[in-house]
C-alpha cells in the first residue's frame, strides 16, 4: 500500500492506494494535482517527515521537487531503510507529532510503526530511546503486568 500525506497548518491530506490506484507512473501526477489544489486554496504544503524521494529517472517525479519535504514509501515494493541509533529519537518525534503516542504504545508497536514509515530499527535501540525520552519527560511511561507503555501527556488527560 502506498501513501501520500501532505500537511498544511491544522489540515492534512492523506491519499493511499486503497482510495484509488496510483503507481510509479501516476504518483507524480497525483502529487502535482494535490499541490495545485493546495496552492489554489492559498496554503503552502508542508510534510512533517524528512524528504526521501526515490531515485527514479521518470519525468513524473519532477513534480515532487516542487514540494518541500515529500516522502514516498511503498512497503510492498521497497525494503525499509535501516536507521542508526542516533536517528531514532528524531523518528520517534515524528511519530509523536503524528499522534501515534496519543494512545499508550509498547516498544514492539513502536518498532512496527517505524517500519510502516519505511524505517527499520532494533527493538533494543528503540527501547533505549524511549526510556531516555521518558527520563527527560519528553514522553510519559507506564508499566503494568511486565509491559511498559509510552505515551504523550495529553493521552493521560483523556483516560
Amino acid at each position: 500500500m502506498a501513501k501520500i500525506k501532505l500537511k498544511f497548518g491544522e489540515n492534512e491530506i492523506e491519499v493511499d492506494s486503497r482510495d484509488f490506484y496510483f503507481d510509479n507512473q501516476t504518483i507524480g501526477e497525483v502529487i502535482e494535482n494535490l499541490a495545485k489544489l493546495i496552492e489554489e486554496n492559498q496554503t503552502k504544503p508542508t510534510i512533517s517527515t524528512p524528504a526521501d524521494i526515490p531515485n527514479n529517472n521518470e519525468p513524473n517525479y519532477e513534480s515532487l521537487n516542487s514540494l518541500e519535504d515529500v516522502e514516498i514509501f511503498e512497503p510492498e515494493f521497497n525494503e525499509p531503510k535501516p536507521i542508526s541509533s542516533t536517528e531514532i529519537k528524531d523518528k520517534l518525534q515524528i511519530l509523536e507529532k503524528n499522534t501515534f503516542f496519543n494512545v499508550p504504545r509498547t516498544v514492539t508497536e513502536t518498532v512496527q510503526q517505524l517500519r510502516e514509515y519505511g524505517w527499520v530499527a532494533s527493538p533494543l535501540d528503540v527501547s533505549k530511546a524511549l526510556v531516555n525520552m521518558a527520563s527527560n519527560r519528553e514522553i510519559s511511561r507506564n508499566s503494568t503486568e511486565n509491559r511498559t507503555h509510552y505515551f504523550v501527556q495529553e493521552a493521560m488527560l483523556t483516560n
